[in-house]
């Protein structure tokens, strides 16, 4: 690159670097968030367009993972709020036939289909939470809010979950069989 077009050779490297170790898990964050591997994979690309642009800057940051979640968390709740995306998906009803208990698989599929009915702000405050395993003060960081509204999302999220899980799904003491 000409000296002046923003990222040199040697940060070059580095960003090639941290983009190879970041966009896999990105990726399966942004689907456990949105449902969808294509919206995924454009929000993980967006991100990774703005963070090469910015990365002389953007390397020096204290906690450039948390950032980079941020900006995906935001990206997949931007992206939802576009018009184009205000088409309601078609129902894939779970079979009346399920069998609580059978396997892990079933397990997934009941929750990604529950998931997948939720707002975008409350299926990342669970994924976040739960799947990536985050503190409340690291959820509350990529999300861009206060501790106390990942505790009161994290609530209500899981509430709402509760509701949309079939009757026979949860077990007496409120989890999967």
């Amino acid at each position: 690159m000409a000296e002046g077009d923003g990222v040199h050779e040697p940060e070059e490297a580095q960003f090639r670097e941290f983009a190879a170790g970041r966009l896999a898990p990105l990726r399966r964050l942004g689907y456990l968030i949105c449902g969808d591997w294509h919206l995924a994979e454009d929000a993980v690309s967006t991100i990774m367009a703005k963070t090469y642009a910015a990365w002389p800057k953007l390397q020096r940051a204290d906690n450039l993972d948390a950032y980079v979640r941020r900006m995906l968390v935001r990206a997949i709740v931007d992206e939802r709020r576009r018009p184009w995306r205000r088409e309601v998906p078609a129902e894939y009803p779970l079979s009346a036939s399920y069998s609580a208990g059978t396997d892990d698989a079933n397990d997934r599929l009941v929750l990604r289909a529950a998931l997948a009915q939720m707002p975008a702000r409350r299926r990342a405050v669970l994924v976040l939470r739960y799947f990536e395993q985050l503190s409340v003060e690291e959820t509350a960081a990529a999300m861009g809010c206060t501790t106390g509204t990942v505790k009161s999302q994290t609530a209500r999220a899981l509430t709402a979950l509760r509701a949309l899980l079939p009757a026979d799904y949860l077990a007496q003491d409120g989890g999967p069989r």
